[in-house]
């Protein structure tokens, strides 16, 4: 039996294979709002036989987002917006739900990537971004407020009545966005954070307000909602967070029933030298999944079934996160299914599409014809 396509859980929430559908933004929300494209793109790749989906970084208020098209969840408008996709994907897919809720900091004001992604500025239909110091991200970006308690308080909430909207529209699991060089992570690294209080300078003071914002969240949706958390394990920035830093934070999330981690890098600097090539970020997973026995997801230019096979088949991490394979190929779960000999769920409507010479791909299927 495929280790890939065997069933795991993380925590409440139990799927029926280890594949996960990674974030990937989509810069195509209006005011924050779900978009038909946004129906059409989480329609497709409900229908790929993953077993968990994580929608796109989804901002938990307007000053949050990456760009001005990011989708956000911080009104019971924008909860409406996204309720007709998800009902769509719960009559045709039996693929569980995940949203990541996520806070931009110093990274927020920007261009979608494929307009440049440069910081904006007010003219161009930017804002005054915040982070926990006032330090800019690349040399040149407009600086950020620094963050008071008032408004750090004030993002704890809106993290959490973004949960409870999530929660109210179904979905299964929430992963609290703490990687890629966003506000959560800006707090962790010690290049982002410079501050002199109590959320600044020592590590545990540095993983202060991620773990308030995991509290607050936990707090405000109930135990059967999994929820996790997405890391970067290291800036790849001499000086920065690293994995030896990750590791604590996962164990003080482990601590408090964390359902999963999912390990990534990179994000926080336009410094890093990042080694890239298939699997380079899964060591972080495995180092984890080892030394704290969370349920652990691993990414990074995973792209070959044998491949991801051997990763969860070897201990490395529990389950393997695809985003732009997934993209060049929204059906990869189904060619994995047929290179590794397992079964994968494919709507009726598209089982006549199975090989003939794979007559269990789909599972027990049934077609007459007049």
């Amino acid at each position: 039996m495929s280790h890939l396509f065997s069933p795991f859980a993380l925590g409440p929430l139990q799927l029926a294979n280890r594949i996960a559908i990674a974030p990937m933004c989509q810069y195509s929300a209006t005011g924050g709002l779900a978009t038909d494209w946004h129906m059409i793109h989480y329609g497709h790749l409900a229908l790929s036989g993953a077993g968990l989906l994580i929608l796109e970084a989804t901002a938990v208020s307007p000053e949050g987002r990456i760009s001005p098209a990011d989708l956000g969840l911080w009104s019971a408008e924008h909860q409406q917006a996204l309720a007709p996709i998800v009902q769509a994907i719960r009559r045709y897919a039996p693929i569980k739900l995940a949203v990541q809720l996520a806070h931009a900091g110093r990274k927020a004001s920007s261009a979608p990537p494929f307009e440049g992604g440069q910081a904006l500025a007010p003219a161009q239909g930017g804002w005054q971004t915040v982070a926990p110091s006032a330090l800019p991200h690349a040399a040149g970006d407009p600086a950020p407020l620094a963050l008071d308690q008032a408004g750090m308080e004030r993002i704890k909430a809106d993290f959490a009545n973004a949960a409870l909207r999530a929660h109210a529209l179904g979905m299964e699991a929430i992963e609290l966005h703490g990687a890629h060089g966003y506000l959560l992570h800006q707090f962790l690294s010690p290049l982002a954070n410079q501050r002199s209080d109590h959320y600044g300078g020592s590590l545990e003071n540095r993983m202060r307000f991620p773990l308030e914002v995991y509290d607050a969240v936990r707090a405000a949706v109930p135990s059967g909602m999994a929820l996790g958390m997405r890391v970067s394990a290291s800036d790849w920035v001499e000086g920065g967070w690293d994995i030896e830093q990750t590791l604590v934070l996962a164990q003080a999330l482990k601590q408090r029933g964390a359902d999963f981690i999912h390990v990534s890098s990179g994000g926080l600097s336009p410094l890093q030298q990042i080694p890239l090539g298939p699997g380079y970020q899964v060591h972080f997973a495995q180092r984890i999944k080892a030394d704290t026995g969370l349920p652990t997801i691993g990414v990074g230019l995973i792209t070959e079934p044998l491949h991801a096979e051997a990763i969860v088949a070897n201990g490395q991490a529990d389950m393997v996160g695809l985003a732009r394979a997934m993209l060049y190929n929204p059906r990869w779960p189904w060619h994995a299914a047929a290179a590794l000999g397992a079964q994968v769920a494919a709507p009726p409507q598209y089982w006549r599409s199975q090989p003939r010479e794979l007559k269990n791909l789909f599972g027990a299927t049934r077609l007459g014809q007049r």
